[in-house]
Order: structure tokens, then C-alpha cells, then sequence
């Protein structure tokens, strides 16, 4: 299994992997449980530092988001790429691959992930949001698969047969972001 750090606690003890790795966020809504999950497969790195919003990297990075939509939430017919910027993702309904729990709550994913060039800024984290590091390692497929089985069941509120379910869906996807600047 891979490692897993938090992402600012890793930067500060020096732990962090410069080489490459991924990077995990997760947002969480404080009133409902929508949810947004960003995970970036980084490489060519260039300098990592902090700044008053985060730590930017200069680096290429892949984008992929996941996003989990409670069947309460009422704005379920807007587009994805035009919610407000606590509930957006940067695709269109048929730009994500979809699983709907037996409850009617929507697991979106990224068909593709999304190019960032020469930098990008991972957001210091507040209230429930977090970032966490993923070290490259044997088996990296698997270790990220099963961290969002984790998040969704645990975290997400996704009961666990449609987290399982949901996490082979977006297993799919995974070996997109694996390796891609080797």
C-alpha cells in the first residue's frame, strides 16, 4: 500500500515527495453531505512553496474530479461546470461517468482529467476540507481506489456496497492519472 500524509504537515517535516506523487483534496459541505474530491497526479516539478492561500506548485499536473451528490441537493439539474464554486467541478454531465445509490445520491466522476501546466495551488485547508500526499509506490492503482472507498463510505455517507460500487467506476478512470509524466 501506498503512503498516505497530509499534505501540510508532510511540506513542513520535509516528507514530501518532489519527484512526484498525487495529491488528494476533499471538500466537504458543512450542511449536507455534498462532497468534492480533487486528486492530481503531479511530476516535472520545478519549486514547491507556500503562499498566503496554499502551497503552489510549479509543476504539470493531471486533474480529476469526483463529486457527491445528496438527492436533496436542489440545484441537481445545473450543469456541474456551472455551480457555485463550493459545489463546481469543471465538466458537463456527459464529460462525467455517473453512479446513482440505491438511496439517489450521485457519484460523478471525471471521464478524463483535466491538463494544468506549469502550476497550481493546493488551498490551505479549512473546516472539514483536507489534502493529503500520495507517495508513488507498487501497487498505487489499488492504494488509491481503496482511499476513496474509504472517503465515500466513511466520510461521504455512501452506504458501503455502493461505495465498493462506486470506487469501480472510478477505478476505471485511475490508471488515467497513473505514471503520466514517466
Amino acid at each position: 500500500m501506498a503512503k498516505i500524509l497530509d499534505l501540510f504537515e508532510a511540506y513542513h517535516n520535509g516528507e514530501f515527495p518532489t519527484d512526484g506523487g498525487y495529491i488528494i483534496s476533499n471538500f466537504f459541505d458543512a450542511n449536507s453531505s455534498y462532497a468534492r474530491f480533487e486528486m492530481i497526479s503531479y511530476g516535472n516539478v520545478k519549486d514547491i512553496y507556500t503562499t498566503d492561500e496554499g502551497i503552489t506548485f510549479q509543476a504539470d499536473g493531471l486533474k480529476l474530479f469526483l463529486l457527491v451528490e445528496p438527492a436533496s441537493y436542489p440545484g441537481k439539474h445545473t450543469e456541474p461546470c456551472y455551480r457555485d464554486d463550493r459545489h463546481k467541478i469543471p465538466y458537463r454531465f456527459k464529460e462525467v461517468e455517473t453512479y446513482i445509490t440505491k438511496r439517489q445520491d450521485k457519484i460523478m466522476v471525471g471521464k478524463k482529467p483535466v491538463e494544468s501546466y506549469t502550476s497550481f495551488t493546493i488551498m490551505n485547508e479549512t473546516g472539514l476540507n483536507q489534502s493529503f500526499v500520495v507517495f508513488k509506490d507498487v501497487g498505487i492503482e489499488a492504494s488509491l481506489a481503496n482511499y476513496f472507498n474509504q472517503v465515500l463510505w466513511k466520510n461521504a455517507n455512501i452506504p458501503r456496497k455502493d461505495a465498493q460500487n462506486a470506487t469501480a467506476v472510478i477505478s476505471k478512470i485511475i490508471p488515467l492519472m497513473v505514471n503520466p509524466f514517466s
